[in-house]
């Protein structure tokens, strides 16, 4: 099973994700961990990336979901912002991903961003975030004015239920 959560930064995508592949006992993977330094430091500075920045590390991120796959599954916590980003992300995989689509209001996205300490991921980025989110309309859309942990719950049993049924 390969899973992507995605969203805009401060979401949780790392939070949940993490939880989830511990539930589903696959390993996790965080796509900012593959950003080159190059990408990490124009977000540091406040800059946006613009899909020039990005398309190399979809593609390392596409081999890798591939490899994952054929390794017996992943859950990946990635932005995976626009329609074409996550077509790149499946790309190579022979099976379905399973998305969940983490959305929430600007205010709280802003609110969690904030608390962050330590995070390369400048606040001020997050209206670029936004504009750019393109809301699929597939996977599983997750409200998350929830708890964190009733969200990963909630999903774990869905989740482990769906690869029951594979």
């Amino acid at each position: 099973m390969i899973l992507v959560v995605c969203g805009v930064s401060g979401s949780g995508k790392t939070t949940i994700g993490s939880q989830l592949a511990k539930a589903l006992e696959l390993p996790f993977f965080d796509a900012d961990d593959f950003h080159p330094q190059t990408n990490l430091q124009k977000m540091k500075n406040g800059t946006p990336l613009n899909d020039q920045d990005r398309q190399p590390w979809l593609e390392t991120l596409s081999l890798n979901l591939a490899s994952w796959e054929e390794k017996g599954g992943a859950v990946l916590a990635c932005s995976a912002l626009k329609e074409s980003y996550r077509q790149t992300l499946k790309s190579r995989c022979r099976g379905e991903i399973i998305w969940l689509v983490l959305n929430g209001s600007r205010e709280m996205l802003l609110e969690r961003l904030n608390a962050r300490s330590g995070h390369f991921f400048d606040s001020s980025l997050l209206d670029s975030q936004l504009s750019t989110f393109e809301l699929p309309s597939y996977g599983y859309l997750v409200d998350i004015s929830q708890p964190l942990d009733e969200i990963t719950a909630r999903l774990s049993d869905q989740l482990l239920a769906t690869s029951k049924s594979l």
